[in-house]
């Protein structure tokens, strides 16, 4: 029974330096590339997470210029429009100033062609008249 027991001690000795072999040769190595790995990926993750930060700021402060930027626009064009409105009426409103004016020439000129065309046919009507009252009785008045 001793070698028996002395077999099964050698047996536990020989599992127990292979286990420690295997830890110093395969398990601590394994583990600490997986520790490693672990530790970039965790930085990665930090970076990533950075970088969208980032990302995100930016594309907020883009956005924020373009709506800035649209404001502006916007009231240029306000203003601009505001000023060809107010042109525009400043224009509409000489010219309604010169239209009293201009209807008076225009009366005035109409006046004078009333005037010289009643003339021209009050001339023509004692012509015509005349002509008329000679063909009625046959002879010439004078």
């Amino acid at each position: 029974m001793v070698t028996l027991d002395y077999t099964i001690l050698v047996q536990m000795a020989n599992f127990i330096l292979l286990i420690f072999i295997l830890n110093v040769l395969l398990y601590k190595p394994i583990l600490s590339i997986i520790g490693k790995r672990k530790s970039q990926m965790e930085e990665s993750d930090s970076e990533v997470k950075r970088l969208s930060q980032t990302v995100e700021q930016k594309l907020a402060e883009y956005e924020n210029k373009v709506r800035l930027a649209k404001l502006e626009a916007m009231e240029q064009r306000n203003a601009i429009v505001k000023e060809g409105t107010d042109r525009a009426k400043g224009i509409i409103d000489a010219v309604r100033n010169e239209i009293p004016a201009m209807m008076e020439q225009f009366n005035a000129k109409m006046g004078k062609e009333v005037d010289a065309a009643r003339a021209i046919l009050r001339s023509q009507s004692q012509k015509i008249s005349l002509d008329i009252a000679e063909k009625v009785l046959g002879r010439s008045i004078q």
